[in-house]
């Protein structure tokens, strides 16, 4: 029982250590900037929510172009949970997303989000490891579908996390295939912060 507890206190411990360092701004901006025709300058935004949102932690996501920060192309809400040795992430979709653009940068739009206007991504959820001064993240299973341009693809997602870089590689894979369809074929994206919002994340365990 003792050992049980220790390890529900270390992976806590690691969950709290995860969300602040996913809390804020990253970008892109160098690796765009030294290979422009390869790689468009992005942020993704990772926000805090409010604790009595999933009573716990949980996060408002947002990724768009750096030239237009209005029109993001990818949103979400996540939710952590401490499954033994690892760190679950459960993937949200908003059931209109256009009503909460900006959110991540703005306050007042995050505060309107409710656990009402969010729908479970099924088989979409990540899983992290602690790997010393590094997280590593990776999609459960092959099951997380997504069509493109008509054809059936599964998410293929891998992610490193320090305290300042967010590395990130998504690609779409043909359910029959297994060939890429979409996603970088240069490599992972490479991103730092430039805004750390670990000060928002809930600090009460209840």
């Amino acid at each position: 029982m003792a050992i049980a507890e220790e390890n529900k206190s270390s992976i806590e411990e690691d969950m709290k250590t995860l969300a602040c360092w996913m809390a804020g701004d990253f970008s892109n901006e160098k690796q765009a900037y030294d290979n422009p025709t390869t790689y468009a300058h992005i942020h993704i935004f990772w926000r805090p929510l409010p604790y009595e949102f999933f009573e716990g932690l949980g996060f408002y996501s947002e990724q768009v172009y750096d030239y237009d920060l209005w029109r993001p192309y990818r949103q979400g809400v996540h939710r952590l949970v401490a499954l033994s040795d690892r760190i679950y992430i459960e993937n949200y979709s908003l059931k209109d997303p256009i009503l909460y653009v900006g959110a991540a940068r703005e306050l007042d739009i995050l505060k309107t989000i409710a656990p009402d206007d969010i729908k479970r991504r099924e088989h979409c959820g990540m899983i992290f490891w602690r790997e010393g001064e590094m997280f590593r993240g990776a999609v459960e299973g092959k099951n997380c579908l997504i069509n493109r341009n008509g054809r059936q693809t599964y998410l293929v997602s891998e992610v490193e996390l320090t305290a300042n870089t967010w590395v990130s590689l998504d690609k779409g894979m043909d359910v029959n295939t297994h060939e890429q369809v979409w996603g970088s074929k240069a490599g992972p994206l490479r991103f730092e912060k430039r805004q750390s919002f670990a000060e928002e994340v809930p600090q009460m365990y209840e």
